[in-house]
């Protein structure tokens, strides 16, 4: 019997959660078959076989957390497709169960029974259902301590929920205001939809909740003209196309602007680390995207050194790559500044939040045509975007802060710079 175990994901991943099981316990699988999908803190990634064989049994259930190393399942190399292993195994721990039960007739071994489940600690040991055990994480109730009801001492869903009756039933009047505190724990009169968080919905929430309360966060406003970039867009967009194959959007004018100004400001491009300032010589720009899961932020390697055909190359294959949750764990890592585009959506103006350890961020918004008066006096309507700057006052002066916000907007309002740059 092998046993199939998380293997080393990334050095700063240390855990994940089981998201699906792409096999059956007494299915044939030939080595390096993918066997489960695990949910990372920043993507997915398939847990692969060491050996071919049958999957005797699963350690682990859907929705289960899990470390590095960590047993997730067993594969039997000599067993036989059908479930054979499985079944087995099964019968053996049921027939234990049944076994303990009749034990308690003698004094000694019946205390000795009692004692062994709380040295052991582990809910692998105890038989039940996957509905139950899930039940049972949801409730927060440690299967060990739930009496089955079952002939053969497998624990099942109702057993889990009689379990948790007698405790609801002895709460002090300070446990419901507790409770009452608790979104996890709140009891509604009319109907609700309960939903586990993701463990990446986990993680983004954590990180910007880190990010305010680590950083000393601040965001400065201001407007861009896009008409020069409209209307340099409209006549190079032909062309653009049929010389390398992607349409020219305006994120490469956005990134190209960012990474102008950010040779000008170094301070926006770095990192605090202990009582050091990091200033970044590189310029590794996250593209902040929205996918089903929640916001990720792939990044545009050297964006310095690239001309526009190769940053709307990188941001496209980076977008799609994310849409089909194909990003790897290097795809994500490394960035030193962040652009966020919540235009897209309809946005008109918003404060994002900070990329730790990152220091800045730009918001990009909505395009609106608004009355503007020119220098002459007169007025013309204009394609108006307002941008936004957050920024980590800690190593960042407001003074800069707005200095680079107003460089990023000159640049946008005459791209003809960034053309020559790139």
């Amino acid at each position: 019997m092998k046993e199939i175990k998380v293997p080393e994901l990334a050095e700063s991943i240390t855990e994940g959660t089981i998201a699906e099981w792409l096999v059956s316990e007494g299915d044939s699988v030939e080595k390096g078959d993918p066997i489960c999908e695990l949910e990372t803190d920043k993507v997915n990634v398939e847990v692969n076989a060491d050996n071919s064989g049958v999957i005797a049994e699963f350690a682990k259930n859907e929705g289960d957390d899990v470390e590095v190393g960590e047993v997730i399942a067993k594969i039997d190399e000599n067993g036989e497709a059908g479930g054979g292993s499985a079944e087995s195994s099964d019968d053996k721990e049921e027939s234990k169960e049944e076994e303990k039960k009749e034990e308690p007739k003698k004094e000694e071994p019946a205390s000795k029974e009692a004692t062994e489940p709380k040295k052991a600690g582990k809910e692998q040991k105890v038989v039940a259902s996957p509905a139950a055990r899930k039940r049972a994480r949801e409730l927060g109730i440690d299967l060990n301590d739930i009496t089955s009801t079952d002939p053969l001492g497998r624990i099942r869903p109702e057993d889990v929920e009689n379990s948790a009756k007698p405790a609801k039933a002895e709460k002090k009047p300070n446990d419901e205001n507790k409770d009452k505190s608790s979104n996890s724990q709140q009891a509604f009169d009319k109907p609700v939809e309960r939903e586990k968080m993701t463990r990446r919905r986990q993680t983004i929430a954590k990180h910007l909740v880190d990010a305010q309360q680590t950083a000393a966060m601040l965001t400065t406003f201001n407007e861009v003209d896009m008409t020069a970039v409209m209307k340099l867009r409209s006549e190079r967009k032909e062309k653009f196309l049929e010389k390398h194959g992607i349409k020219l959007g305006f994120m490469s004018f956005f990134t190209k602007a960012v990474v102008s100004a950010l040779k000008e400001f170094p301070y926006l491009n770095a990192e605090i680390q202990g009582k050091e300032i990091i200033k970044k010589k590189f310029y590794d720009i996250g593209i902040a995207v929205s996918t089903d899961d929640g916001l990720v932020v792939p990044v545009v390697r050297d964006a310095d050194r690239l001309d526009f055909a190769g940053i709307e190359s990188d941001i496209a294959d980076l977008g799609t790559k994310a849409k089909n949750k194909e990003l790897q764990i290097g795809d994500l890592q490394g960035g030193s500044f962040t652009i966020t585009n919540g235009g897209i959506f309809g946005s008109l103006l918003s404060t994002p939040i900070l990329n730790s350890p990152q220091v800045g961020i730009l918001g990009m918004h909505t395009i609106q045509k608004r009355p503007i008066v020119m220098p002459d006096d007169s007025i013309e309507v204009r394609p108006i975007m307002n941008i936004a700057l957050s920024y980590d006052h800690r190593i960042v002066d407001g003074k800069d802060a707005v200095k680079f916000l107003v460089r990023v907007k000159q640049l946008l309002e005459d791209p003809y710079d960034l053309l020559l740059e790139g």
